[in-house]
């Protein structure tokens, strides 16, 4: 691993993580057409830092939402153990409420995962998931306004934003353009349905890198390149902030279907050389 490699995958990282554009699906392919299928088991631990990069681009943007949903989770404890007013929770405890509600589908994807991981092998197969993408987002614009916010979201909207982010997981469904486009089918205002998402990743991507960080450190890695690992570390952080400022800067505008064009063009070309690679044989 050099700098270069390192800045390219970081670089790669912060723009598809966030952009509605499937950064698994982009990597799946990337594997198959240039024969790196163990690209992320030899950087296994590289790969788990990556995402705690964009992890660190949530926190960054939406901090202060984190510290009230910190405080209102504690707060929201304390009610249940009898000493609330009694009063309607303001939206930030509710939000702590509608976010767990939504990861709990995604546990359910954790027995499917062997099913899912044969996907990332099929080229085909993540094409067409990149064409249902960009289908989901050319009509996410064309959906009426909603009005809904934490305040009168219920945990059935919750329910479904997070079985959207459930099937996300399949390579080429991009999981912040699903989320997105489904919470705006579900009535939520588009900055909400922008701040849900994002704000909801970050369990799912807290428990995820979990999950893989005791076998990234099985797998080992060179302590002498970890200044490299960490420049692409922060390369990750710094696109992918100005990705979720962009991706919320279109959304207010109605310009999120925008990316649809681009999901097209990438899986309708995917497909057609997936389809002549496995004739050729």
């Amino acid at each position: 691993m050099n700098y270069f490699m390192a800045i390219l995958m970081g670089l790669i990282q912060g723009v598809a993580e966030f952009l509605p554009i499937s950064s698994s699906g982009h990597l799946a392919l990337f594997q198959q057409f240039f024969g790196m299928e163990n690209m992320e088991e030899t950087y296994m631990f590289f790969t788990v830092l990556l995402h705690f990069g964009t992890l660190i681009s949530v926190l960054v943007v939406y901090w202060s939402d984190v510290m009230d949903m910190i405080r209102e989770f504690f707060l929201g404890i304390a009610a249940l153990a009898g000493k609330g007013t009694g009063t309607p929770p303001p939206p930030a405890r509710r939000m702590v409420m509608l976010i767990v509600v939504a990861t709990l589908p995604l546990l359910v994807m954790v027995f499917l995962q062997d099913a899912v991981n044969t996907l990332f092998s099929s080229s085909i197969m993540v094409s067409i998931a990149l064409l249902v993408t960009g289908c989901v987002l050319f009509f996410s614009d064309r959906l009426a306004k909603g009005h809904k916010t934490a305040k009168n979201a219920t945990l059935l909207d919750a329910v479904i934003v997070g079985c959207g982010q459930a099937l996300a997981v399949i390579p080429g469904l991009s999981r912040s353009g699903t989320t997105i486009s489904v919470g705006m089918m579900r009535g939520f205002d588009r900055a909400f349905a922008v701040r849900f998402s994002f704000l909801m990743s970050l369990p799912a991507i807290v428990g995820a890198n979990i999950l893989e960080l005791k076998d990234a450190l099985q797998s080992g890695f060179e302590v002498a390149e970890l200044p490299v690992y960490l420049v692409g570390v922060a390369v990750a952080a710094v696109v992918g902030y100005f990705a979720i400022r962009l991706v919320k800067s279109l959304s207010d505008k109605g310009k999120f279907g925008k990316f649809a064009y681009y999901c097209w063009a990438v899986g309708l070309g995917s497909l057609i050389a997936g389809i002549f690679k496995t004739a050729m044989g």
